[in-house]
């Protein structure tokens, strides 16, 4: 339910002040608010909020709510912060970098004191078996190893009641993938599926804009700004976007695994985050079985195994 608690939001220039509703782990604003956030009219606010459903990047379900408000004959439709990034990256608005580290640090505020129901990690790895029971025996040798290197997320709740939660280690890049790295390892796949006629067969420039979607930035700051970010985007992006006529999986793997030793010096000991065969094989599976609306659960999942 909405309405919670409610926090003040003032923009960097003042312009802007609003009550912000927050419940559990999200924030929530109204169309209304958002076209005042981001200085557009309703009507283009609720017209980004339409494509992005129609796209899937969010869904109605999971972050849409409706509250019936009193003295009003229609709900009031609120839109958590999934949705306000996803508009504000769509209207090209600074102030959605403002929210969305006003609003982070709201969120870790309210964790760390333990007003947030931390319900939803359990709701999180329900989800994950749900997927896990659509992936069929093809993935029962690497169920156990995923859902344990997820269950670890779970320790956090008793952290959070204890006031003893620090967060996991996060590298920053320090090398870059390009695409003659990934015409490399083409070459080399080839040679290990010699029959393979269309592995790594590139599809127009989409692998091209699956490496720029990895290193995008708005506002001049990067998107995906840690090592264990770009990997795991890096990885979905390659198994759903299917940039390559056949072998989508392995070159997600592939790269992904490339991605990392790249990067090894990153990391504090050197080395790049190891994860078994029976893991990378199963999250890659879990990533292809998963629908739209599931994408930052997988994301989730695969940036838990690296920090775990």
């Amino acid at each position: 339910m909405v309405n919670k608690d409610i926090e003040l939001y003032r923009s960097d220039d003042g312009s802007v002040q609003l009550e912000v509703n927050v419940n559990g782990d999200t924030v929530w604003l109204t169309q209304a608010q958002m076209a005042e956030l981001f200085g557009r009219s309703v009507a283009a606010i609720s017209r980004h909020i339409a494509n992005a459903m129609a796209e899937g990047e969010i869904s109605e379900e999971s972050n849409l709510q409706k509250v019936q408000i009193a003295h009003s004959d229609k709900p009031v439709t609120y839109y958590d912060l999934d949705v306000i990034i996803s508009v504000g990256y769509r209207v090209k608005s600074q102030r959605g970098v403002q929210f969305r580290r006003w609003a982070t640090t709201v969120l870790r505020r309210y964790l760390v004191d333990g007003y947030a129901v931390n319900e939803r990690r359990l709701q999180q790895l329900e989800k994950v078996v749900n997927v896990l029971s659509r992936s069929g025996d093809q993935l029962a040798s690497g169920i156990a190893d995923v859902v344990a290197s997820y269950l670890p997320g779970l320790n956090m709740l008793r952290d959070y009641d204890a006031h003893e939660l620090s967060p996991n280690p996060q590298a920053k890049p320090v090398w870059e993938l390009s695409l003659s790295d990934v015409r490399a390892l083409v070459a080399r796949l080839r040679q290990a599926y010699p029959d393979d006629t269309l592995l790594g067969q590139e599809r127009g420039d989409a692998i091209e804009r699956v490496i720029g979607a990895i290193y995008q930035s708005f506002g001049g700051q990067d998107l995906y700004p840690t090592v264990e970010e770009k990997a795991a985007h890096l990885l979905y992006f390659v198994v759903k976007d299917h940039p390559f006529s056949d072998g989508n999986k392995r070159m997600a793997a592939t790269l992904f695994v490339r991605f990392l030793e790249g990067n090894a010096g990153a990391f504090a000991d050197g080395k790049a985050p190891q994860i078994t065969n029976n893991d990378l094989a199963a999250i890659t599976l879990l990533i292809a079985v998963s629908s739209p609306a599931e994408k930052d659960l997988m994301i989730d999942l695969v940036e838990r195994m690296l920090t775990a």
